[in-house]
């Protein structure tokens, strides 16, 4: 089975865009770093084509992941999912039961996510246990330090 990658139609367009500078205007870059590290002289000794030809290399990789990611995609579309449970798109607050502290998480697709802004990926394990949860549910999070357990406070689109 492939790999979907899940995500919103802006994140869609952005890897998109992306791509494009990569396969242009940042290949032709590159292509002129090696043209220039080649003119000066032995490229045995010439760590600029070295560092040049790596930059090439990071390259191409990056374009092949994103060509794999674009290829993979699934455009999520907010109207489609359904009302009244965590899907990706939503935004949920919780309480942690041991502490009573609240806070509020965005669920996105892999490709989206940012932990350090509570943007959190449906495929981690915070993501995986909200996913389907109604308001006044518990769900048990597994995590390093031990199972920890939330309150479904609110979920917002």
């Amino acid at each position: 089975m492939k790999k979907e990658f899940k995500m919103s139609q802006a994140r869609f367009d952005e890897l998109q865009k992306e791509l494009a500078y990569l396969k242009t205007t940042r290949s032709d870059e590159v292509a002129e770093m090696i043209k220039v590290a080649r003119g000066f002289g032995d490229l045995s000794e010439n760590s600029e084509y070295d560092e040049a030809k790596n930059e090439q290399g990071k390259l191409y990789s990056r374009i092949s992941e994103l060509e794999n990611i674009l290829l993979h995609a699934v455009v999520l579309e907010e109207g489609d999912m359904p009302t009244g449970q965590v899907t990706i798109g939503s935004t949920v607050t919780v309480t942690a039961v041991a502490g009573g502290r609240s806070r509020s998480f965005k669920i996105v697709g892999s490709q989206e996510a940012d932990a350090m802004h509570g943007i959190v990926s449906e495929d981690s394990p915070f993501g995986k246990a909200l996913m389907g949860a109604k308001e006044g549910d518990t769900v048990v999070v597994s995590a390093p330090a031990g199972d920890m357990e939330y309150r479904i406070d609110k979920i917002e689109r």
